[in-house]
């Protein structure tokens, strides 16, 4: 077929297939069957894949890695859940939690150490150089012949925005796999400051709202809170990284001759990093924002991206009263919106069956789905209608996209059990970048992309939270670049995607 033709053919089957996902027959059997009574748990075929299902009493502990902020009831939690998924599928988990600031560097630590792990949360900053590394489970095979109910649920189409080299490495998180960002903003402050936030829509657009902020609260209140992890997310939205999870190449999105240029020195990026650096200067920024590693909370504004309703879980994790918020760029579907959100299983696990046994469960489970996402039910959570539940409070902080799809989870009120549609709807209306489908093969490119994000990694933190000059910055880390391999990164990405698209 020729290639020009897939990529079209992508675009309309991924939407379609997100859209009729609530129809798919997979959901008949979505629930993995308990052992009946009397039965002999741990001789229990799974299929005809030759998996025996251990017992409850003699379930083996997988261990996750996630992102996010540990929960101080983790350990209870975690019990619950245990107890569940032992006499559900003979697998029980241990979670560990790495922060949002130190997350990527822990990951990092862990892979390059041949530290022991089961299934690790990844993403396109991180997936495919793993895969380069051996790090990473090949389960093209295992995951439809040991969970077909997991592979039968997520669209084809998905499956086929993580493979590399037309193998699966991980399982994607099946939820707003295109991307749409949002400005989120305390009400309290739209209010006292009467902004007009609907109408908001670029970064220079906030300047005003800010200072008006800055200068009504004070000078130790900073209207844009800014972590180093993420710096003024969605920055980057127009470029299409190419799966390489390195912000200073990329394509834009609606570039038809789909060239492959620096980023950092297009006009408009350069125009919002110097914004940045105004008002970090000017106090707008939190003097902190390069060596922060956690968000604080009641944030008065962030741009995140989300889906219709994800305000109500904000509002719980952050302890704010309302937050409102303007959909600013997107949906926009590219590679790397799929590779947002992954599941991996190490390839030294001694337990890739169960670990995928247990990801299939975390997708087709509703109750299963809603522990890991809200907790425990009566400590944190009560469900209070159909398919939706309320936060009683934001002790349980694991972020629930990191985890499984949101097609199964309940709602958080005051949103309506049918949110997901919404989110659904969100994927069928998605423009496609010019480079869907495509992914960098960095084979030969190992060394200059390794060297390329040592590079960023000096540079990035400051850059990305204002703090530095960028008209003095950018050229120097530019010039380091080049150096550590930029150019030879360029001409290879532009060679495998004329070639792809030939």
């Amino acid at each position: 077929m020729n290639k020009r033709f897939k990529f079209a053919s992508l675009t309309c089957c991924l939407a379609m297939s997100m859209g009729l996902v609530a129809g798919c027959s997979s959901n008949d059997k979505a629930a993995s069957p308990s052992p009946s009574a009397g039965a002999d748990a741990s001789v229990q075929p799974a299929g005809d894949s030759g998996y025996k299902q251990a017992s409850p009493d003699k379930a083996p502990t997988i261990t996750w890695w996630q992102i996010g902020t540990q929960p101080s009831n983790l350990a209870e939690g975690l019990a619950k859940i245990n107890e569940y998924t032992a006499e559900k599928i003979g697998v029980k988990v241990d979670i560990k939690v790495a922060g949002w600031g130190d997350y990527e560097t822990k990951m990092n630590t862990i892979v390059n150490t041949g530290e022991d792990f089961d299934i690790m949360f990844l993403n396109n900053n991180n997936y495919n150089r793993f895969i380069n590394l051996g790090a990473l489970a090949d389960i093209t095979d295992l995951v439809q012949k040991d969970t077909p109910d997991l592979y039968g649920f997520i669209p084809e189409k998905v499956w086929d925005g993580t493979k590399m080299n037309g193998k699966i490495y991980s399982v994607p998180t099946y939820k707003d796999s295109s991307m749409t960002q949002y400005f989120v903003w305390d009400n309290n402050m739209v209010q006292k400051y009467n902004i007009d936030y609907a109408n908001l829509k670029k970064m220079s657009d906030l300047d005003k709202p800010f200072r008006d902020i800055k200068a009504g609260e004070g000078k130790s209140y900073y209207p844009l809170q800014l972590i180093k992890a993420d710096g003024f997310a969605g920055m980057f939205n127009d470029y299409d990284d190419m799966t390489l999870g390195l912000k200073a190449l990329g394509v834009k999105v609606d570039d038809a001759s789909r060239k492959v240029v620096s980023v950092l020195e297009q006009p408009e990026v350069m125009d919002n990093l110097k914004l940045l650096h105004s008002w970090y200067k000017d106090g707008i920024i939190n003097p902190d924002a390069p060596t922060l590693g956690e968000s604080p909370k009641k944030l008065p504004f962030f741009s995140a991206q989300g889906f219709p309703g994800a305000e109500a879980g904000w509002q719980v994790n952050n302890g704010v009263e309302k937050y409102v918020m303007a959909q600013t760029f997107g949906p926009m579907y590219t590679t790397s919106t799929i590779q947002g959100s992954l599941n991996a299983i190490s390839q030294n696990s001694k337990h890739k069956v169960e670990a995928l046994k247990f990801l299939e469960l975390v997708n087709t489970d509703p109750q299963l789905r809603n522990m890991l996402a809200y907790g425990i039910e009566g400590v944190n959570w009560k469900s209070v209608g159909d398919n939706v539940v309320e936060r009683l409070n934001d002790t349980w902080s694991l972020p629930g996209y990191s985890q499984g799809t949101f097609f199964n989870m309940a709602a958080v009120a005051p949103n309506k059990g049918d949110q997901w549609d919404a989110v659904k709807k969100l994927n069928e209306q998605a423009a496609a970048s010019t480079l869907l489908g495509f992914a960098l093969d960095i084979n030969s490119l190992s060394t200059e992309v390794a060297n390329c994000k040592a590079v960023m990694d000096k540079y990035q933190y400051e850059l990305f939270t204002g703090a530095s000059d960028p008209e003095v910055v950018v050229p120097k880390l530019v010039k380091e670049l080049k150096a550590a391999g930029m150019d030879t990164i360029m001409e290879e990405a532009q060679k495998q995607i004329n070639e792809y698209f030939k």
